[in-house]
Order: C-alpha cells, then structure tokens, then sequence
C-alpha cells in the first residue's frame, strides 16, 4: 500500500476557529481567542500567561501537538 502524501494546504481561519473551539471545549485549553489583527490569543489555564500565536498554522500545529502530547502519554490498549 502506498502512503498517502501529506496536505500541503494552508489551514485557513475557519480550520483555526474549529480546532480552537475542540480544544478549549475539551478543556485542553482555558481560552483562544482570535484578535482582529488575525492573531490567536491563547491561554493554557486561567492563571497562566497569555501566549500569542501569528495565524491559523500556528492554532493547527498547537492542535497537532496536543494530540500528539496526549496520544504519547495514554495507555495503549489491545
């Protein structure tokens, strides 16, 4: 079987919107929160500091790396 290649899009702002909106329903993140200048704001807990990320790659590779994170750490099970 032939591996499938990797997207090469974009994420677009409504990709960023969506995934921000699973990872602070989840409760993996505290907020993200988009600014009209088209930069994330995005807070781990209530008490952390506010982290500012440039744009919709950024919130998608933040989603990804999430997963990753809780992927690697949870039991496998067969």
């Amino acid at each position: 079987m032939t591996p499938r290649p990797a997207c090469s899009s974009t994420p677009t702002a409504m990709e960023a919107i969506a995934w921000a909106d699973v990872l602070v329903r989840q409760r993996l993140l505290h907020a993200a929160v988009l600014a009209p200048s088209g930069q994330w704001l995005v807070q781990h807990a209530p008490d952390s500091p506010v982290h500012v990320l440039a744009g919709p790659v950024d919130v998608v590779e933040l989603a990804a790396a999430v997963q990753h994170c809780i992927r690697s750490t949870r039991p496998r099970t067969r």
